[in-house]
Parts: C-alpha cells; structure tokens; sequence
C-alpha cells in the first residue's frame, strides 16, 4: 500500500512540474493562453430624488 501512495505522489509531482513547464513553455510552441477580450457597456439608470 506504501508503495502505491509513494507513486501516485511521484506522478502528481511529475504532473505539477509538466503543468508548469507547459505554462511557461507553450507560448514557445505557439499556444496562446491570453483570453479573448471585448468590451462590454450596460446602461444603468439611476432613481435620484
């Protein structure tokens, strides 16, 4: 059972380290992780007394 926790610990390791290597390294490689941006306006009226 010991053996069993100590890989499944390995393998998230290794898969945080691939995860952060990808994040830095994607834009590299062409990925583009910026998020589509619009602009967007509502009109919001006001009760004034």
């Amino acid at each position: 059972m010991f053996r069993l926790i100590k890989w499944l610990f390995y393998l998230a390791i290794l898969g945080f380290i691939g995860l952060v290597g990808y994040a830095y390294l994607g834009p590299f490689f062409g990925v583009d992780f910026t998020p589509a941006q619009s602009e967007t306006r509502q009109e919001i009226i006001l009760e004034v007394e």
